[in-house]
């Protein structure tokens, strides 16, 4: 009968880690570019008390075996890269991604993140950078005496200036893909890091080689869908009354067991 305590504990802790990610995903469902999470998990391992085969007569072999489960555990958490909803904003500096890849982004240490974010602004020093102040890699220079700005669905970054008939190309904005991006590690700030498990970028010209194309004036929303994830969380709210039920069963039963030598 303990036993049937320690299984159902197992199950408990898991609906309260599905109900952990739920919330995150919820929280960050007006975030530009946000992927949302969901929870895998295994069964532990069984006691065999009886294995399947064995030989019970001459003859004679057990079709079936008895096994006795230890409960769950969480495997890991996926990010699902599915496609966000674009929203129109009308800002020039808003650049969402129609497809697959991130931005690239160099961090004050030189190291390099990747982000979904499109929302872009430019520095004191006329340099694209992210709204948290990190540059485009490559980075790109806009003149201080720019009038429009124009981002083509390429990434060709092309800017006016007072007296110039045609626009100026100043850079182009290259993109990154990864064979597994679920592999990708979460760094907050909407930033991931590559990992041995999402292998190495691949970086190119947004439209080409699987790369999704640039759209302006719109950004990318979370893939967050507020219906399922509360159907997801009534689930793993009842599954976790349902455990604490096995567990009350339990010691109801021990308890008749205890009464039974009074």
């Amino acid at each position: 009968m303990l036993r049937a305590f320690s299984t159902s504990a197992t199950g408990m802790t898991a609906q309260q880690q599905i109900v952990d990610v739920i919330a995150n995903n919820l929280a960050n469902i007006n975030t530009n570019g946000f992927k949302r999470s969901q929870m895998d998990f295994q069964d532990l391992m069984y006691v065999k008390l009886q294995r399947a085969g064995t030989e019970i007569e001459s003859g004679t072999n057990l079709p079936t075996g008895m096994e006795i489960g230890s409960g769950v555990k969480a495997a890991s958490t996926l990010k699902v890269f599915s496609a966000g909803e674009l929203e129109n904003t009308d800002r020039d500096l808003d650049v969402a991604i129609q497809g697959d890849g991130f931005f690239q982004v160099t961090m004050t240490d030189g190291s390099k993140r990747y982000t979904r974010d499109g929302s872009l602004r430019i520095d004191s020093g006329g340099n694209l950078v992210t709204a948290s102040g990190y540059k485009l890699d490559p980075a790109i220079t806009i003149p201080a005496d720019w009038t429009s700005i124009s981002v083509g669905r390429d990434g060709t970054v092309s800017v006016m200036t007072p007296g110039a008939s045609t626009p100026s190309t100043v850079g182009q904005i290259q993109l990154a893909r990864f064979a597994n991006p679920s592999g990708l590690s979460s760094e907050g700030g909407n930033l991931y890091v590559e990992t041995e498990g999402s292998g190495t970028a691949s970086v190119g010209t947004p439209g080409d080689s699987g790369l999704g194309s640039l759209e302006q004036g719109s950004l990318e929303k979370s893939n967050v869908q507020m219906v399922h994830e509360l159907v997801r969380l009534i689930t793993a709210q009842r599954a976790y009354e349902i455990n604490s039920r096995a567990i009350k069963a339990g010691d109801e039963m021990l308890t008749t067991a205890n009464q039974l030598i009074n």
